[in-house]
């Protein structure tokens, strides 16, 4: 169905090239779009009209049409107010509402099309004939983004990011759920993690400056099938979903660089809670003071360089092995070796990953 506001815009166009009085009337004698605010007055006479069984009819100077879509009536179009003008505006309006409509049931099914390719609802057979119907090239290179703003339904944040790409390129953006944004993406030959890592701040940059604070993005992998585009789909949302437990800070996140983050992702709980077990005993890593997870946490960062970390925490080298000391003693694990350290890493995104799972079991 075509939206009143498109054809609101689309007839106030014509008036005003032509100066002729045009509204569109659903066949109850509801005003979807007007020019004029005395088209009320005719409303009785339009539902009369779509009774009968004429396509178009001269009544009281108005000029009345009937739009159809696929042979049924679907608005009444009336003329008015151009004089002999009148009626040949009118015809050309309903040639121009009944092309939008064929446009819109178009981009309707390739909609539909695009989320049931996502959510794997196609049969490989179906997938290739209904792509050939919807001229929906079967080789390409794509990519599927999903985009959160952190609100539900976000009307704002998807007409943005239509704005940014075009069907006529070859991009598709539907949604799938109430709190995502799913961009299928076409690319080139020549684009790679550079320039995929690019559209991704491109979109996040936009939504931001319309207000949106709560942004993430992320994306799987390039793929040349249209039978493939679930894939990358279901590669976006596991690196969505791994980026938030695991690299909060982290606004855009690519499925090739989620590292031991995807893996840890994958685990069964109890598996991690037995882990967790084994390594810490009673000593779960959450339960270290402030302190000692910035120290963690910092060592981490520059790549278990003693020197560099007590620099940047601004302490004595001998404090922040003292530090380091106390942790081993604590845990058994001195994080300065890299297999105790590689053992501790995976132990905390562990937990982060236990906490994650609890709170959405909470939901």
């Amino acid at each position: 169905m075509v939206s009143n506001q498109v054809l609101q815009k689309t007839i106030e166009e014509l008036k005003a090239i032509t100066k002729v009085n045009l509204a569109a009337l659903s066949l109850d004698g509801t005003v979807a779009a007007a020019t004029s605010e005395d088209v009320r007055e005719k409303a009785g006479l339009a539902v009369e009209f779509a009774r009968s069984p004429a396509d178009s009819q001269m009544i009281q100077e108005v000029y009345f049409f009937k739009v159809y879509d696929d042979r049924n009536p679907e608005y009444i179009l009336l003329s008015w107010g151009g004089g002999e003008n009148a009626y040949m505006i009118g015809k050309i309006a309903v040639c121009q509402i009944q092309n939008l409509i064929i446009a819109y049931k178009e981009r309707l099914d390739r909609n539909n099309f695009i989320q049931n390719l996502l959510l794997d609802n196609l049969l490989l057979v179906d997938i290739y004939n209904r792509a050939k119907k919807l001229h929906i090239s079967a080789k390409a290179r794509r990519v599927v983004y999903m985009i959160e703003t952190g609100r539900q339904k976000d009307s704002t944040a998807l007409e943005a990011v239509r704005g940014l790409f075009l069907e006529k390129n070859g991009d598709y953006i539907t949604v799938v759920d109430e709190d995502s944004i799913i961009l299928v993406k076409e690319l080139n030959q020549e684009e790679g993690l550079t320039e995929l890592d690019q559209t991704a701040q491109t979109i996040a940059d936009r939504l931001e400056s319309l207000g949106e604070d709560h942004v993430r993005i992320a994306y799987g992998n390039p793929v040349t099938e249209l039978k493939d585009v679930s894939r990358s789909y279901k590669e976006a949302k596991m690196a969505l979903d791994v980026g938030k437990i695991f690299y909060p800070d982290k606004q855009i996140a690519a499925y090739t660089k989620l590292g031991i983050g995807r893996l840890v992702y994958q685990l069964p709980l109890p598996l991690c809670q037995m882990f967790m077990k084994e390594v810490f005993g009673d000593q779960l890593p959450e339960a270290f003071d402030e302190e000692t997870l910035v120290t963690i946490n910092k060592f981490f960062e520059n790549s278990l360089n003693v020197s560099e970390t007590a620099r940047q925490l601004y302490v004595h080298r001998n404090t922040l092995v003292y530090r380091l000391e106390k942790i081993q003693k604590s845990t058994g694990l001195d994080i300065r070796e890299f297999d105790d350290a590689l053992t501790f890493k995976i132990a905390m995104m562990v937990v982060s990953y236990m906490k994650y799972m609890e709170q959405t079991q909470e939901f």
